[in-house]
C-alpha cells in the first residue's frame, strides 16, 4: 500500500482535479445504489401489505428525517392507491424506479469518464519520464545495465502497470467508496449485526492480502526473466553475424529455450495464484453471508433486536451487494500487486542516482580566454564498481587553436581521458579544466554546447539526412545544412539519393557504406561549429578511399579549432602539434611526431608497428 500511495502522490497529482469528480460522482452513485435497493421493498409493502390509511403526513421539517420521510412515502403512496387504483400506483412507483436506475448508471458513467484521462495520462508522464531520465543518466550508468531489460522496463513493464494498476485505478475509488457506504446504510438498520460484520470482514482481507504479497513476489522475478529473454533478443539480432560465422546457432536456441522455458514456469505460478482470486473471494464471500444470515435470524427469532423481518430483507441485500465490490476488489488488489512489482522495476530506473549534477551556482565559460583551451590537472580516476586506476596524475594542457593526439596500446585510457572533458565520467581525483572552468562548476549543457564530437562508430537515426545532420541544431536553415554537407564530402552522394537531403537512412544508418556514414557525422559537427572538436579513431574502420575522403572532411572540421583525436592509424596524426603517448593510465611520452621518433621509445614502437 506505501508504495502505491507514494506513486500516487508522484504522477497523479496533476489530474487530481479529474480524479476528485470522479470520487464525487462514486459517492453519487453509492447513494443512489443504496437508494434503489431500499426502494424496492416500500413496493412490495405497499402493493402487497401497506394498511390503507394508516399514515399520516408529518411536517417536512420534522427532526427525524428518515423517518419522516419514509412515513410520508408511505402516506402519498397510499393515497395515491386509494384514489388511482392500485395498478396505476404500481406504474408510477415503476416510473420513479427507471428514474432512480437511469441516475445509478449515469453517476457510474461519469465516475469512470472522470478517471480515463487520469489512467491514460499517468501512463504517458510514466514514458515520458522514463524516457528522460534515461537521457539523463551517466554513460557509466548503462555499463552496468543490459540494455534489453532497460527496454523491457520501458516497453513491458510499463504496459503491465498501465493494464494492471491503471486499469484498476476506477475501481480502486469505486468499490472501497461502495464499500463504505453500505456498511453505513448497515450500521443505520442494525448496529449489532455491523459489529459483526466489522469482526468478520477483516479476517477474510487478511487472507486476500496474504495471497496478494505471494502475487508481487512472483511477478517480479516473472519480469525479471522477461527482460532477460528481451536482452538475449536484442543481441542477437546485434551479433547475428558472429552467431552464424561460429555455428553458434544451436548454443543461443539452447540458451534461449531455457529462459522462455522458465519464464512459462514462472508465469504458470504467478497465473494460478491470481486465478485463486475470484474462487476464494466467492467462498469467503459465501461463508460472511451465511454467518450473518445465521446471526440476524437467530436475533430476530430471539426478539432481542429492533430489526423487523423486511428490514433485516433489506440488510441482507445490502450486505449481499457487498460481497461483489468486495471480491471485485480483491481481483483488483491482485492485479495491483502484479502491477506494483512492474513499478518496483521501473523504480530502479526514476531513482537511480545521476552522479553528473549542475552546480548550484554555475559558473559562465568565458567567450574569450587566452590560457589553455583544455587543461586536465593532476587528473586520476577509476570507476565506481571497479578500484583499479584507470587514469594515473594526468597533467596536459591543450592551447587554443591546436590539434593533440593521444596514442597508446588499448586498454591505456586515451577514451577514458577524452570523456571526461564533456563529464561523460567526473573525475576522482583533480581538476578537468575548460577555458579556465572547472568543468564540474558549469551547467552541463553549456560544456557540451562548446563540442563537437566524431567517433569511430558514427551513430545516425533512422532519419532523413537532413535531420541527422541538423540533429541539436534544430533552427538550422537548408543552406547551413548543405554548406556543412558541401565541407564534409557529403553533399554529392546525398544529391544522389532518390529523395536528397529527405531521403531515409535506416536503422543506423544501413543504408550507407562506413565511409558515407562518418562524412554525416562530420557534417553534423561542422554545422555545430564547436570551439572545440574530439575526434576518436574517426577513420580507423574504414577502407583507403573512404579515409581519404573523411580525413579531407576532418581537416577541413579542424581548421582554426581546438581538436583531441585519438588515433590508431599514427599516419592521421603526423602533423599533430603535440602527441601524447598513454601506457597503463599515464602519459610516458609527449612532444611533436618528429621529436617523438628522435626519443626511439614507445611512440616510435608504435609506429614501426604501424607500418
Amino acid at each position: 500500500m506505501k508504495d502505491f500511495i507514494r506513486f500516487l502522490r508522484r504522477f497523479a497529482r496533476p489530474y487530481i482535479g479529474t480524479l476528485s469528480l470522479s470520487i464525487f460522482f462514486n459517492l453519487l452513485n453509492g447513494v443512489m445504489t443504496v437508494f434503489s435497493f431500499a426502494f424496492i421493498i416500500p413496493i412490495l409493502q405497499v402493493i402487497f401489505g401497506l394498511e390503507r390509511g394508516h399514515y399520516t403526513f408529518k411536517p417536512w421539517n420534522s427532526p427525524d428525517v428518515i423517518d419522516t420521510v419514509t412515513n410520508n412515502f408511505y402516506y402519498f403512496t397510499g393515497h395515491i392507491i386509494e384514489s388511482k387504483g392500485e395498478v396505476l400506483a404500481l406504474a408510477l412507483l415503476g416510473l420513479i424506479f427507471i428514474a432512480m436506475t437511469l441516475a445509478k448508471v449515469m453517476t457510474g458513467y461519469f465516475s469512470e469518464y472522470f478517471t480515463i484521462p487520469m489512467r491514460n495520462g499517468v501512463v504517458r508522464d510514466i514514458r515520458d519520464t522514463m524516457y528522460a531520465k534515461i537521457l539523463s543518466l551517466p554513460i557509466g550508468y548503462f555499463s552496468g545495465e543490459r540494455k534489453g531489460d532497460i527496454m523491457a522496463r520501458m516497453s513491458g513493464d510499463v504496459t503491465e502497470v498501465e493494464g494492471s494498476v491503471m486499469s484498476s485505478l476506477h475501481a480502486l475509488f469505486r468499490y472501497p467508496t461502495l464499500i463504505i457506504i453500505y456498511l453505513a446504510t448497515m450500521i443505520a438498520v442494525s448496529w449489532k449485526l455491523t459489529i459483526f460484520v466489522f469482526v468478520l470482514l477483516p479476517v477474510m482481507g487478511w487472507v486476500m492480502g496474504t495471497v496478494g504479497k505471494k502475487l508481487k513476489a512472483q511477478s517480479l522475478k516473472t519480469m525479471q526473466i522477461g527482460g532477460m529473454i528481451l536482452s538475449t533478443i536484442e543481441e542477437s539480432l546485434g551479433g547475428l553475424r558472429i552467431i552464424k560465422a561460429f555455428n553458434a546457432e544451436n548454443q543461443m536456441d539452447t540458451r534461449f529455450r531455457g529462459e522462455t522455458e522458465s519464464y512459462v514456469k514462472s508465469a504458470n505460478a504467478m497465473l494460478r495464484r491470481q486465478a485463486l482470486a475470484h474462487p476464494m473471494s466467492e467462498f469467503l464471500g459465501t461463508i460472511a453471508v451465511i454467518v450473518v444470515l445465521w446471526f440476524g435470524g437467530s436475533l430476530i427469532l430471539s426478539g432481542s433486536s429492533s430489526i423487523d423481518a423486511p428490514s433485516f430483507i433489506f440488510y441482507m441485500t445490502i450486505f449481499y451487494s457487498i460481497i461483489n465490490p468486495a471480491k471485485d476488489l480483491s481481483k483488483t488488489g491482485y492485479a495491483v500487486s502484479k502491477g506494483m512489482a512492474a513499478l518496483a522495476r521501473i523504480d530502479k530506473i526514476l531513482d537511480a542516482e545521476n552522479p553528473i549534477k549542475d552546480p548550484g551556482r554555475p559558473e559562465a565559460i568565458p567567450a574569450e580566454y587566452s590560457g589553455p583551451a583544455i587543461e586536465f590537472d593532476d587528473v586520476s580516476f577509476h570507476y565506481d564498481d571497479d578500484d583499479r586506476t584507470v587514469l594515473d596524475h594526468i597533467n596536459l594542457k591543450v592551447p587554443k587553436g591546436n590539434t593533440v593526439a593521444i596514442v597508446g596500446q588499448s586498454g591505456s585510457g586515451k577514451s577514458t581521458l577524452v570523456d571526461l572533458v564533456p563529464r561523460f565520467y567526473d573525475v576522482t581525483g583533480g581538476r578537468v579544466l575548460v577555458k579556465g572552468r572547472d568543468v564540474r562548476d558549469v551547467r552541463v549543457s553549456d560544456l557540451r554546447g562548446l563540442m563537437g564530437n566524431v567517433n569511430q562508430e558514427a551513430i545516425l537515426f533512422n532519419d532523413t539526412f537532413r535531420n541527422n545532420i541538423a540533429f541539436g541544431c534544430a533552427d538550422a536553415t537548408q543552406e547551413e545544412i548543405e554548406r556543412a554537407a558541401k565541407i564534409a564530402n557529403a553533399h554529392d552522394f546525398i544529391m544522389a539519393t532518390p529523395d536528397g537531403y529527405d531521403t531515409m537512412l535506416g536503422d543506423r544508418g544501413c543504408r550507407l557504406s562506413g565511409g558515407e556514414r562518418q562524412r554525416i557525422s562530420i557534417a553534423r559537427s561542422i554545422l555545430k561549429n564547436p570551439d572545440i572538436l574530439i575526434l576518436d579513431e574517426a577513420t580507423s574502420a574504414l577502407d583507403n578511399e573512404s579515409e581519404r575522403l573523411v580525413q579531407e572532411a576532418l581537416d577541413r572540421l579542424m581548421r582554426d579549432r581546438t581538436t583531441i583525436v585519438i588515433a590508431h592509424r599514427l599516419s592521421t596524426i603526423v602533423n599533430a602539434d603535440m602527441i601524447c603517448v598513454m601506457k597503463d593510465g599515464r602519459i610516458v611520452e609527449f612532444g611533436t611526431h618528429s621529436e617523438l621518433l628522435a626519443i626511439n621509445g614507445h611512440y616510435a614502437r608504435l609506429h614501426a608497428l604501424s607500418n
